[in-house]
């Protein structure tokens, strides 16, 4: 088995997950699904820069050198998805706070359909 099926099984089995959890109806599994999505993007970049070992970051005379381009990418891709969950999480908050709710949509399943049977 080889260490690129190992890192290709890994980034399929967050990305599923990442997305079994944003189609869910409830808002945190949503928060917490964008992120693995963000974690499994940011290891496909980190991978497409090729898996080297003993290899320099930096240009030298001789031996092979690994490409800095995709760390750099990554690291600004963390800082990044760092601030949009922060982001992501008061909003979730704040739809909380505004519907009494914590689904996507703002209405309980069900919650209408108890409500029109007391009315009637």
């Amino acid at each position: 088995m080889s260490l690129e099926f190992l890192v290709a099984t890994g980034i399929g089995a967050v990305t599923a997950t990442g997305i079994y959890l944003v189609l869910r109806g409830r808002t945190w599994p949503v928060v917490i699904g964008l992120s693995l999505l963000g974690y499994a993007v940011n290891v496909f970049i980190f991978a497409m820069g090729r898996l080297w070992q003993d290899a320099a970051p930096i240009l030298s005379a001789t031996g092979r050198i690994a490409d800095p381009l995709p760390q750099a990418l990554v690291l600004t891709a963390i800082v990044i998805g760092f601030a949009t969950t922060g982001f992501v999480i008061e909003l979730a908050l704040r739809s909380r706070h505004e519907s009494g709710s914590d689904h996507v949509d703002g209405h309980e399943p069900g919650h209408a359909a108890s409500k029109r049977s007391d009315g009637a």
